[in-house]
């Protein structure tokens, strides 16, 4: 499983973000509703008012007799200060009789109209026409920049509502999906914990009683059978191994002192030693199933402290170069001696001479290996490169099983285990083990973080 890490990006794919913005989007559709019908009601009742008062001032007006009419208008438009009424007296062929609204207008009779500006006037206005008795046409107005106004700020308002509304449903997604997906970050964290074989580990549970502590039990109580079925089977691999090792030692020793009497054949001899080689054979193999099975379960860290890759590394070298030699193999060596790791110098050292090991065996006569330690980035690298077949992409991960020699010919010695040994080690340390394509052949990495030299003295 890759690394995963918090980031914010991923905050819109959770539920908890997504239910946050549906139902912030559903009170926000409510309100922005309620607020346009307050604003519908609001402006209808503010219009009703301003065509009462237009009526009123109208029917005022022709209560006088038509005669004195101009006189009334002009009486009335004298006692308008505030310059927010509006009146005129037309003929019935339109033109002006009378009054402070000069502008000819062809108006509906008997219904409120509202225009936005006049020629003469840039201000919004509400206009009433009626007819007198005589046909003459009374037009009586009202200046409604307040009005106007006001419904311009009460669409601004909402406008803002809106976008507030949005906002805060978003951060209130944000802050509320922060938390769901840094406890989902710390179960991927302890997954991969799992996953890299420490079945004691333990989802975390927060006794909240939600979902995620629900999941979290589940996976614990799942992880315990697991663990406690694996334990099982490794018992008794453990028991067979130890069991049945020694009788074979002993059949083993018996064929030796067998070997070695006079009146024995040469080719009887020599099938007792090719028996003995068999069962050298499986003895180290039942060897290393023990070994794994000791490193998978002591996971002690008592005896970690500094140890030098380059130190390490140069010991692994002059010990595998000879065989190398022997093979017609290139042996290729270089190290940084910066390269510091915390760990156990001896099980490290049979991690990097498994690899080595490894490499030898599958190089072809006359290719090369390599050994090479290096430091970057905060990191220790021990990398070992062969040219030989490689392992394919998808069988790199199976080959860290038990007993499994991905393509190797029945010729090459080995067991399969030299790599669950080094998985093991790597594992035990909390390294990574890497695999990457040579182009030809394999290059296999153990990274770790570098650690500082011990001091002398």
């Amino acid at each position: 499983m890759p690394a995963e890490r918090l980031h914010l990006r991923n905050i819109h794919n959770t539920s908890t973000f997504r239910l946050t913005i549906l139902l912030g989007s559903s009170a926000m559709v409510g309100i922005l509703l309620l607020l346009l019908l307050i604003y519908s009601l609001t402006a209808q009742e503010l219009n009703a008012r301003n065509d009462r008062i237009l009526r009123s001032e109208a029917e005022r007006l022709l209560l006088a007799p038509e005669s004195s009419l101009p006189t009334k208008i002009a009486m009335q438009l004298s006692h308008n200060t505030s310059d927010l009424n509006y009146i005129a007296l037309l003929s019935p062929n339109g033109e002006f009789l009378s009054g402070n609204l000069r502008e000819v207008l062809s108006l509906p009779i008997g219904q409120p109209t509202e225009r936005a500006s006049l020629i003469t006037i840039d201000n919004p206005l509400r206009l009433l026409a009626i007819k007198t008795y005589s046909g003459k046409i009374l037009i009586v107005g009202r200046d409604i920049s307040p009005l106007v106004n006001l419904r311009s700020r009460i669409i601004t308002i909402l406008a803002y509502s809106g976008l507030i509304i949005v906002l805060f449903f978003l951060v209130a997604g944000f802050a509320s999906s922060i938390g769901p997906l840094r406890r989902v970050d710390r179960l991927q964290q302890v997954a991969r914990t799992i996953a890299q074989g420490r079945l004691d580990a333990r989802m975390p549970v927060q006794d909240r009683g939600d979902e995620l502590d629900l999941l979290a039990a589940t996976v614990n109580y799942m992880i315990e059978e697991v663990e406690r079925t694996v334990s099982q089977i490794k018992a008794v691999t453990d028991a067979a191994a130890h069991d049945l090792r020694t009788p074979l030692t002993r059949a083993r020793n018996q064929l030796y002192r067998i070997s070695r009497q006079a009146d024995l054949d040469e080719m009887t001899v020599t099938h007792i030693e090719n028996a003995m080689a068999e069962l050298d054979s499986v003895v180290a193999r039942f060897a290393a199933l023990m070994r794994i099975s000791e490193l998978e379960t002591v996971r002690q860290t008592a005896g970690f402290a500094s140890v030098s890759l380059a130190v390490l590394a140069t010991s692994v070298a002059e010990l595998y170069e000879p065989l190398a030699e022997d093979r017609g193999i290139t042996f290729l060596f270089d190290a940084d001696p910066a390269a510091f790791v915390f760990g156990d110098e001896k099980l490290l050292f049979e991690a990097v001479s498994n690899l080595v090991d490894n490499a030898i065996k599958f190089a072809p006569p006359g290719g090369r290996v390599a050994l090479h330690v290096a430091t970057g980035d905060g990191h220790s690298c021990v990398e070992v490169r062969d040219d030989g077949p490689g392992i394919a992409t998808d069988k790199r991960t199976i080959v860290l099983r038990r007993f499994d020699r991905g393509s190797a010919p029945a010729d090459v010695p080995g067991s399969g285990l030299g790599l669950s040994i080094v998985s093991a080690i790597v594992q035990l340390h909390h390294f990574s083990l890497e695999m990457d394509t040579g182009s030809p052949g394999l290059i296999v990495r153990i990274v770790a973080p570098s650690s500082q030299a011990p001091e002398n003295g």
